[in-house]
């Protein structure tokens, strides 16, 4: 495992890194994300409720779900290099998860460029894509984030 995540210099527009960390989602996990985020949305929360609705049972937070599909990926990418998150966008939950559904993610480098009012930093543009177990993608977003620059470079 490395001790840090990549710099500036070390993306290649085209990489694609699949995540070796795997996660079960819990009820606690949705219960806790939800309720820390003041989220009282019943279709995360109430089970009677969301066995009416058309997917017959509670839906993970999606919030949570774009968390974890970033989150993994930090430790091989982002962890110690980055500045900041400077935006999200085109995110997508093409299919629901639920409790108990197993989580795996994937990031490609979409693009990357310098920055034009920083000299120590640049700016690359990840595609995060989650899946579940059934190899159903349920979760994409693409992100821009400022990443340092190699500073013995």
């Amino acid at each position: 495992m490395s001790t840090r995540g990549l710099y500036f210099e070390e993306f290649k527009v085209g990489d694609v890194y699949k995540h070796a960390v795997t996660r079960t989602v819990t009820e606690t996990d949705n219960l806790l994300f939800s309720v820390l985020t003041h989220n009282t949305q019943p279709l995360h929360l109430d089970e009677e409720f969301s066995k009416g609705t058309i997917h017959g049972t509670r839906l993970v937070n999606s919030i949570f779900t774009l968390g974890l599909v970033i989150g993994v990926g930090v430790t091989e990418l982002t962890l110690g290099t980055t500045l900041g998150n400077l935006g999200f966008e085109d995110i997508t939950f093409p299919a629901p998860v639920k409790i108990g559904d197993t989580l795996r993610a994937e990031t490609v480098i979409v693009d990357k460029r310098e920055s034009k009012s920083r000299t120590d930093s640049g700016i690359v543009y990840f595609e995060h894509r989650g899946y579940n177990q059934k190899g159903e993608l349920v979760c994409k977003a693409k992100r821009a984030g400022l990443m340092v620059k190699n500073p013995s470079a």
